[in-house]
């Protein structure tokens, strides 16, 4: 495991919820908030993954890992779980709303349901979140964080990612509009914008073989393909004391990919190709 710039208890006491935390991102996210010594429940569709996650982080860390079965397209498992983390800890203090889909599709061949069922799980889905925990976050002790997991073609093109792209930039904006409209509750919004991080789901809907990650990687300038570890180290840094004058704003950590080019749109036309 990488190791950590920060104190192993700098989030002591803290009590953390991550959507999609069952894999991926997510679960080194969740891994890296209880290393440093705060309370986590993740969520996900998936019930086997969930248990899956818990088992391995205890394994591994030594530390209980909390779980609820949730979809971000359904309201009603959202609020559930929102009165879960209620009865169960009687506040928040962090919310990470990395829950998402993606995959190749040109737009004029993306059916509707197709483009609904991204825009659902990831603008939406943001939106159902952050709505039904705000009563949780404004009881924080002390100021609270929500962190927006996005991408670096939420401004700008998203070639043959359409429905992710119209998806994540109307998660960019929400990140601005709540970091305005919660500012006078205490609560923070920033958005994380990662580089191309090779999780499970990555290698199945986008990295789908060796010629596609070598394409990926001559976009990237420096550090390359990474993963999870590397990026929860950047939403550690948003949620913590240091980065408490940040709100509103997001961190693009993909290596500079993002000023050299689309590599959606090279991916996207090989992928037509063929």
């Amino acid at each position: 495991m990488l190791d950590s710039i920060f104190k192993d208890n700098l989030f002591e006491g803290k009590r953390v919820f991550i959507t999609g935390g069952a894999t991926g991102m997510g679960l080194g996210f969740a891994q890296s908030f209880l290393k440093h010594g705060a309370k986590v429940i993740i969520a996900s569709r998936k019930k086997d993954k969930l248990s899956e996650a818990a088992t391995l982080t205890e394994e591994k860390l030594g530390k209980k890992l909390l779980w609820k079965q949730m979809d971000v397209r359904q309201n009603e498992t959202v609020e559930k779980v929102a009165e879960f983390i209620d009865s169960e800890w009687g506040g928040l203090d962090i919310l990470i709303n990395n829950a998402a889909g993606n995959f190749f599709a040109p737009l004029a061949a993306m059916s509707e349901n197709a483009w609904r069922a991204v825009i659902d799980i990831v603008l939406d889905g943001t939106f159902r979140v952050s709505k039904a925990c705000y009563p949780l976050l404004k009881k924080a002790k002390d100021d609270a964080s929500i962190v927006n997991i996005i991408a670096n073609y939420a401004w700008n093109a998203a070639p043959f990612v359409g429905h992710s792209g119209a998806a994540k930039a109307g998660v960019l904006n929400l990140t601005r509009t709540l970091a305005l409209e919660w500012a006078n509750d205490k609560i923070r919004v920033n958005a994380l914008c990662p580089g191309v991080v090779l999780t499970e789901n990555v290698k199945q809907n986008l990295l789908l073989d060796e010629k596609a990650a070598k394409t990926f990687e001559e976009y990237i300038p420096v550090g390359g393909i990474t993963d999870p570890e590397k990026m929860a180290q950047q939403v550690l840094y948003l949620c913590s004391p240091a980065a408490d004058v940040i709100t509103g704003d997001m961190l693009i950590a993909d290596g500079g990919q993002w000023l050299v080019g689309n590599a959606f749109y090279q991916m996207g036309k090989q992928f037509l190709d063929e």
